[in-house]
């Protein structure tokens, strides 16, 4: 499994998909910076916008836009018709492929991590502690895994254009629900919820009141325990489907 694991990993070489997932982070930083200064608001801001807007537009679409450039490689390369004639399991093939797009969010985490303890450096008043950013992208990170199985199986069956659009509704509905108790069917809302008693965000970006609900931290090991199961779940379950249509 770890080979083809490294397979995988390598076919992402001098790609924009493995780019991105460095881009993205880099941007998102500027960007949070850029908008900031232009609303003049105070740099105490800057650690909830930059714990929501990650999990709400930023990892959900680099996940949909590496899952459909991983696919559209796939299948303009021919690797999965010449697979038919090698004693490769398909499924491994599949859980190789889920691997490496976890395997780059997490490096796009680490790299936010990164940025922000850097700028922590310049603006000591924009972030509270380390330990704090390190927590909330490992969560995010966590409850974020469920999206990938979701988006590569979307786009190996229906292509780029409606993996986008389930994605994008996805991340609407995630950010309606994500305060009220269906919160815990939606993988769009799980991160955006997480990050209410970790940094002390609504799901909508406005900073919670010390005594708000939100806060209790109870939903935490909830929301990490049915992701992480979730995850696993519909990874064998789409490993199957991959399975049986590349046969």
């Amino acid at each position: 499994m770890m080979e083809k694991f490294l397979v995988e990993r390598l076919t992402y070489k001098r790609t924009f998909a493995k780019k991105l997932c460095f881009i993205a982070p880099s941007f998102f930083i500027v960007y949070a910076l850029f908008m900031l200064g232009t609303l003049e608001s105070p740099f105490t801001y800057f650690e909830h916008t930059v714990f929501n807007w990650w999990p709400f537009i930023f990892i959900p679409f680099m996940i949909a836009i590496v899952s459909s450039l991983t696919i559209m490689r796939d299948k303009k390369s021919g690797n999965e018709r010449d697979f038919r004639f090698y004693p490769i399991k398909f499924t491994q093939l599949w859980f190789s492929k889920i691997a490496v797009v976890g395997y780059y969010t997490l490096l796009s985490s680490l790299t936010l991590v990164l940025l922000l303890i850097g700028l922590g450096l310049f603006y000591p008043e924009a972030l509270t502690s380390i330990s704090t950013i390190l927590y909330a992208s490992f969560v995010i990170w966590v409850t974020s895994l469920t999206l990938i199985p979701i988006l590569l199986i979307s786009a190996y069956l229906f292509g780029t254009v409606v993996t986008n659009m389930i994605n994008i509704i996805g991340m609407v509905v995630g950010v309606i629900f994500a305060t009220d108790s269906v919160w815990i069917y939606i993988p769009w809302s799980w991160s955006l919820r997480l990050m209410a008693p970790i940094v002390g965000v609504h799901p909508n970006g406005v900073p919670l009141e010390n005594n708000d609900p939100l806060l209790v931290p109870s939903v935490i090991p909830l929301g990490i325990l049915v992701a992480i199961i979730s995850f696993i779940g519909l990874s064998l379950g789409t490993a199957l489907i991959y399975a049986k249509k590349g046969k």
